[in-house]
């Protein structure tokens, strides 16, 4: 009889013990600090919510749930949107936000991120036909910073925040891509062909510069050699001048010491000279000159 009651008295206390423990488990609650805990006591949430650290709940009264403070990312997958100028196009989108608020974000939506998807996917449609496709095409921050803020405008009131949005790919229709295409490929050969003219402009400039310049190199070369040419021809000059009036000087003077004797001799060896060529010759001798000095000389007494 002892020994019956002895082992009911252990089963009550370990199934005591085991209840505690269970209380305690669910009772205390280990937050990180990214996290935060939002409090349902008997159905009221707490006007704040607990985190980080260790945190003492009341078991059965209390329900809590786990938020993530931490920036989020998600994908909104290709959505078929129709542009302003009616192009159909296929768009995905990246998005990314945090909880700010986290009792907000815990009572005033049941599923928020699934919500927000919803309403991206709705708002990119709405942004896309308001766009004219080149303009899609082209300007993807704008489209990004619009879908930013109208994306924040709705969450804001769940306590979320939208920090950025990225346009990852946009699909046009094929005619439209074969026409980029083709577009791309004429703006390629443009280019090509205005960067060889370009070539061939700075090479004809060139040319032209460098025949310009050996023009006038080879001019300068030929003014110079002629001035050179000129001075040379004139110094010549100068010296055979100065040679000949040496020359005259000489014979003048030596022409002063010869007597009227050795003037008559070679006087005749020039008659005699003279006669030895075959042509017919008319020879006035000195003599002559002096009878018609004689002559004048009378007449100019008279």
């Amino acid at each position: 009889m002892n020994g019956f009651f002895t082992s009911g008295v252990v089963c009550i206390v370990g199934a005591i013990l085991l209840i505690v423990l269970v209380f305690l488990a669910q009772a205390i609650k280990i937050v990180p600090e990214y996290q935060r805990l939002v409090v349902f006591r008997l159905g009221r949430v707490l006007e704040k919510p607990i985190g980080p650290g260790i945190i003492l709940l009341i078991p059965i009264i209390d329900r809590a749930r786990w938020v993530d403070l931490r920036e989020q990312i998600r994908e909104v997958p290709h959505q078929v949107s129709i542009t302003k100028d009616n192009a159909p196009i296929s768009i995905d989108f990246l998005w990314y936000f945090k909880v700010i608020e986290p009792v907000q974000s815990v009572i005033q939506v049941g599923n928020f991120e699934q919500s927000a998807a919803g309403i991206a996917a709705t708002t990119l449609r709405a942004v896309i036909g308001g766009i004219p496709l080149d303009d899609v095409l082209s300007e993807r921050e704008h489209i990004n910073n619009m879908l930013r803020n109208r994306l924040d405008e709705v969450t804001e009131r769940w306590g979320v925040k939208v920090t950025n949005v990225e346009i990852r790919e946009i699909i046009p229709p094929r005619e439209v891509q074969e026409a980029m295409n083709r577009q791309m490929t004429a703006e390629r050969v443009r280019r090509a062909l205005v960067t060889e003219s370009m070539g061939d402009k700075e090479a004809a400039v060139n040319r032209a510069e460098g025949t310009k310049q050996a023009a006038v190199l080879q001019a300068d070369g030929e003014r110079q050699s002629n001035i050179l040419r000129a001075e040379g021809e004139k110094q010549a000059q100068a010296l055979r001048a100065e040679g000949f009036a040496v020359a005259l000087e000489k014979i003048n003077a030596a022409a002063g010491k010869v007597d009227p004797k050795t003037m008559s001799l070679q006087y005749f060896e020039t008659l005699k000279s003279i006669g030895l060529s075959p042509s017919t010759k008319y020879i006035f001798p000195m003599e002559f000159t002096s009878m018609l000095d004689n002559f004048l000389n009378k007449d100019a007494k008279k």
